[in-house]
């Protein structure tokens, strides 16, 4: 059996070991310390914004951003259908209720018009949305601009989810800093990895500060352990800060290998029938972190999952498109806006390997294998 291809591995360099090194020789292994600190800022300057907070995780960045809102019970936020559950669930931490809206196709992200619909609805009974939470998806920002001119006409703060976009640009500027917060994802499949981490991005000092005490079990500053409000154990280690470090160096690398995979599929498969890849919206860069494409099977000859398990069969993993949360059993009888072109993109599509180490070979494997599945079906 030849070696897997996974969908999205880590891709590591020399630079990271060092700074892990570093690290240990001078025992900052804490959950704090001077690689966390250097990360923040690092970080803060690449995508543009004045703040970062070094986090456990993505889904710790999106707690906490709402968290610092004020979200709670009797809140409706409205965030994307087309996401994976991350981006969901912090709503529900804080007892607040999630309200999913449909995707438009030029990004696969979330459709201003329906979210326009949304707060006008609202607006004529009489209430508001408490947040808007867009999602990012696979590497594309959402119609930024749209999105941010409706929040200020109908005065909903925004959150981005930015989890699978950083590198990504729109319009010049870095998804994830548009609103009043936006949070990034390091985890082990990222377009940059610290195995798992998360960051927080803001302009607000306030909110900066305010989500680094929440962090850091909301402790206020005393010689003992005085708390006032509720806390939580969500900041990064300073050894894992050193990888992020090492990795935010290569950031834009990264982005060009995946771009270069994307366009190796791209030439290798856009002549079969049915085969339609992600669209690369006008409004900015796409970094590829997975190439994904929808299936007409009709046309293909093969549906997505056939061609999902011919690629396993092949010691290949690839995976379905998000499921839509408004069709995950979890989040059963929560409303539910539009949803026609999530289901579609859905039922349609498919992500395949896209780590920025792959090789000629690699991509080879791949393409031999779905065109394998489109030349038994003309057989």
């Amino acid at each position: 059996m030849t070696d897997r291809l996974y969908l999205s591995p880590p891709h590591i360099g020399p630079d990271e070991l060092a700074l892990v090194t570093e690290a240990f020789e001078t025992n900052w292994v804490a959950p704090v310390g001077p690689h966390v600190d250097a990360f923040e800022r690092e970080f803060a300057a690449y995508v543009g914004a004045e703040h970062a907070v070094a986090l456990s995780s993505g889904t710790a960045a999106l707690h906490l951003a709402l968290r610092d809102l004020g979200i709670g019970p009797g809140d409706e936020v409205l965030v994307s259908t087309l996401t994976f559950c991350a981006s969901v669930n912090p709503i529900l931490y804080e007892g607040a209720t999630p309200v999913f809206v449909d995707s438009e196709r030029a990004s696969w992200n979330l459709d201003p018009n329906w979210v326009e619909d949304a707060f006008r609805q609202r607006a004529a009974a009489g209430k508001q949305f408490a947040a808007l939470v867009p999602v990012h998806l696979y590497g594309q920002s959402a119609d930024l601009d749209a999105l941010a001119a409706l929040c200020e006409r109908y005065g909903v703060p925004m959150i981005e989810d930015a989890a699978e976009a950083l590198g990504a640009s729109y319009k010049g500027r870095s998804p994830g800093t548009t609103g009043r917060a936006g949070i990034y994802s390091f985890n082990g499949n990222k377009i940059i990895t610290t195995s798992g981490g998360g960051m927080l991005v803001t302009d607000r000092a306030e909110t900066a500060a305010h989500v680094k005490k929440m962090a850091t079990q909301a402790r206020e500053p005393a010689a003992h352990y005085e708390h006032a409000e509720v806390g939580f154990n969500y900041r990064l280690s300073n050894v894992l800060a050193g990888i992020g470090r090492g990795q935010l160096r290569v950031l834009d690398d990264r982005v060009n290998a995946r771009r270069r995979v994307y366009e190796a599929y791209r030439e290798a498969l856009g002549d079969l029938p049915g085969l339609t890849f992600m669209p690369e919206a006008e409004w900015g860069r796409h970094t590829r972190w997975l190439t994904c494409l929808t299936i007409d099977a009709e046309a293909f000859g093969a549906t997505p999952e056939a061609v999902r398990l011919a690629l396993e069969a092949e010691n290949i993993e690839a995976r379905p498109v998000w499921k839509p949360m408004h069709l995950q059993p979890v989040y059963a009888g929560y409303e539910s806006i539009g949803g026609a072109v999530a289901e579609d993109l859905f039922a349609r599509g498919l992500c395949l390997p896209s780590g920025s180490a792959m090789t000629e070979g690699d991509i080879a494997r791949v393409v031999e294998a779905v065109r394998a599945c489109a030349a038994t079906a003309a057989a």
